[in-house]
């Protein structure tokens, strides 16, 4: 295992990757690159063999419904490995549409109930009645951040003893009309409505950035 070579696993890159989600992992990148480390991201999709404990950080953006239909039914093929490398505490960004599949399920316009992985007790209801759309403004562990949200999937958190809120809302929606949350937090998983890329926000970029550099320390010592 190369001690300057950081390993990123991209879930579905070619099919979940709206409003330029992947400028996420290229923040990453940069940034970690700047602290003399090479970047390798793999793109895990349909038919990919994935574990991630080979990796020092999971990515997923968002997609449109009629994609994420159909990432919905692969994905579960790595649910165990995901449940495992999440509460291992290990370091993953999740946002929109991959924010949803970790939850139990997805109710569509239609009424068809996409089945998530079921890793987190949230769900999500689609409701065309209360559109969210627009800039947002955020206040997370790491300070402010801003970003643009649109959606009509609301979110709901379903275990608050288990799961908290990644930001509080300043400005915009987050989660959904209610509660003025946005996204989840639980140990070094972090799930967003934020596109914008959110790792614009410095903060919060390099607040991952030394979660992944943690996690690569530790593949490193469990290589030895």
């Amino acid at each position: 295992m190369a001690e300057n070579i950081i390993q990123i696993a991209y879930l579905y890159e070619d099919l979940m990757n709206t409003y330029g989600d992947s400028g996420d992992v290229k923040i990453l990148r940069f940034l970690l690159g700047k602290q003399g480390y090479q970047t390798n991201v793999d793109n895990i999709s349909l038919g990919s063999s994935f574990n991630a404990d080979d990796y020092d950080f999971v990515f997923f953006g968002g997609g449109q419904d009629y994609e994420q239909s159909i990432v919905a039914k692969d994905l579960q093929r790595f649910k165990e490995t995901l449940e495992k490398y999440i509460n291992d505490d290990n370091p993953m960004l999740a946002i929109c549409g991959g924010y949803e599949l970790m939850g139990t399920y997805y109710n569509t316009i239609s009424g068809t109930k996409i089945k998530g992985l079921g890793i987190l007790p949230l769900h999500t209801e689609f409701d065309p009645e209360k559109r969210m759309i627009g800039d947002t403004k955020y206040e997370t562990e790491w300070g402010p951040t801003v970003g643009f949200e649109n959606h009509s999937g609301q979110t709901f958190l379903d275990d608050r003893t288990m799961l908290k809120p990644f930001a509080k809302v300043v400005e915009g929606y987050g989660n959904n009309h209610e509660e003025k949350e946005d996204g989840v937090r639980y140990k070094n998983f972090i799930g967003s409505w934020s596109h914008g890329p959110m790792l614009k926000n410095e903060n919060v970029a390099k607040a991952i950035v030394n979660m992944i550099l943690d996690r690569h320390d530790k593949r490193l010592a469990q290589a030895e």
